[in-house]
């Protein structure tokens, strides 16, 4: 049995209401109970949550998927603040023990402390912004792809604690152009060419 730990980053807050991420957060959860070889838990960030629940769940899994839009070119305020709150419960408590860096060479080693080391995630991201943004010459994100630009960060915060990424899935154009049915149909082959 595989544990899997399903994240819905998004909340509502202004003009977003969070339907598209809490839609894949849905899928995932629906997809993963139907199939006998996966146990699953959740979490929406924008419901109340107890931090040391939290932590126990990221201690009980052994696949972390995130589901977020990006605000801002960053995380939304109250994913980040669950992460703030989660990961700092789980200092010495099964997230991370240190920074890795010991007093005796305190210039190597640093982010090696983390204790959820074997354990994998998935990232999915949704965008106003159009693939092209990130891939053609002089646009904005000077052809730097999500993982390598704006979730660089991310994924290594998921190192520090031992992590290491298992796919990443990015939805594009979401506010303006978004074709619902069609970005859905492709995160099924998604979850089917990941987790068959």
């Amino acid at each position: 049995m595989t544990n899997i730990f399903i994240i819905n980053g998004s909340h509502p807050f202004a003009h977003s209401s969070g339907r598209f991420n809490e839609t894949l957060f849905l899928n995932s959860k629906s997809y993963f109970e139907s199939l006998d070889a996966y146990s699953v838990k959740t979490t929406q960030v924008g419901n109340d949550y107890d931090k040391k629940e939290e932590v126990e769940k990221f201690k009980w899994a052994d696949i972390v998927i995130y589901h977020t839009p990006i605000w801002w070119f960053q995380l939304p305020h109250g994913f980040k603040k669950y992460i703030d709150e989660v990961f700092t419960e789980g200092h010495q408590n099964g997230i991370y023990n240190s920074d890795g860096r010991s007093r005796i060479n305190p210039a190597i080693n640093y982010g090696t402390g983390g204790e959820l080391k074997g354990k994998k995630y998935v990232l999915t991201t949704s965008w106003n912004a159009p693939r092209q943004a990130f891939e053609l010459e002089d646009e904005f994100f000077d052809q730097k792809s999500v993982d390598e630009g704006t979730m660089y960060g991310f994924h290594r915060m998921n190192a520090f604690v031992g992590m290491s990424p298992l796919s990443t899935m990015h939805f594009y154009d979401m506010e303006k152009n978004a074709d619902v049915p069609f970005e859905l149909k492709n995160f099924d082959i998604f979850l089917k060419e990941n987790f068959t």
